[in-house]
């Protein structure tokens, strides 16, 4: 099983290059990402933006623009639209969200003609290598959708295990997390937790195995599990979890990004190719672990 990101750049260079197509590429993170994704051998990329600023940022970075295709489009909105056209057609596998403002991006990636739209569910997963734990964790939501319901719980998991499969765990364990491990009824987390394990018992999900309701200590640390004398198939050994709303989604992400030594990448799946939508505060080396993420699920399909 996979545990780390130097692993999963591995299992990148063992599949066929992806294309990944940036729209506003005029972004300094950005473009260093782009640029240690293609020397890695991760991806290459089409970059969709103002040509001339594209350029003089790639001089800066120590960056050989003569290694990408450059779509000059000054126009941000007619950039975003164009690098995602260049997905649904199928000149490119994914799309990555460069400098332009999500709400933006999103329009472009939803769009009823170029759009990649599949009448699913989008959501957010993010991936963390951490030192404190002997494998990757997966978080959903983080970013996306704020206050999902035991229907959008059931989509958010299934994407979140396409991710955790591409990667090369096979059966993921998942943990609904709460503030408490018990069913109680004044928390409606806890009832949706509760259904979706019996949804996992009748069998309706594949490819993973959900129970719950956990509390965050007894679903990462078989200690604290043990310690609680709480018992279950994820007890300790959680590898997606599953948030209940984006506030502690959110929290959770940039705590374990500014307070751990960890390594981490995330995509918004749901949709027809992967898109990688990253924070504008994160750094190009978390831009490139969500450019390697977003090839290796592109590859399953």
């Amino acid at each position: 099983m996979i545990k780390s990101f130097d692993e999963i750049l591995l299992k990148v260079k063992s599949k066929d290059i992806k294309t990944v197509a940036v729209a506003v590429a005029q972004d300094e993170p950005v473009l260093e990402a782009i640029r240690d994704a293609k020397k890695n051998g991760i991806a290459e990329a089409i970059l969709v933006g103002d040509k001339s600023e594209i350029i003089s940022i790639a001089l800066k970075v120590g960056m050989n623009i003569d290694e990408f295709k450059i779509v000059d489009e000054p126009d941000i909105k007619k950039a975003t639209l164009k690098a995602v056209e260049l997905v649904s057609q199928g000149k490119a596998d994914m799309v990555m969200k460069g400098l332009v403002d999500t709400a933006t991006f999103l329009r472009s990636v939803l769009n009823k003609e170029v759009g990649l739209r599949t009448g699913k569910l989008m959501s957010h997963v993010a991936v963390f290598e951490t030192e404190a734990f002997d494998r990757l964790l997966f978080l959903t939501d983080v970013a996306f959708n704020m206050y999902p319901t035991l229907k959008d719980k059931v989509q958010i998991i299934n994407n979140s295990v396409k991710v955790a499969h591409a990667v090369g765990i096979d059966c993921p364990k998942v943990a609904p997390i709460c503030a408490v491990e018990v069913v109680n009824e004044n928390m409606p987390a806890t009832l949706d937790a509760a259904l979706l394990s019996k949804m996992s018992d009748r069998g309706q999900f594949k490819g993973c195995i959900v129970d719950g309701p956990y509390a965050l200590d007894n679903a990462l640390s078989e200690e604290a599990a043990k310690h609680k004398n709480v018992k279950g198939a994820a007890a300790g050994k959680a590898d997606i979890l599953l948030l209940p709303n984006i506030e502690t989604g959110n929290v959770m992400y940039k705590t374990l990004t500014y307070t751990t030594n960890s390594k981490n990448g995330c995509i918004l799946v749901g949709t027809s190719a992967p898109v990688v939508l990253t924070s504008r505060a994160d750094s190009h080396e978390t831009k490139m672990y969500s450019i390697a993420l977003a090839a290796l699920v592109a590859s399953q399909k």
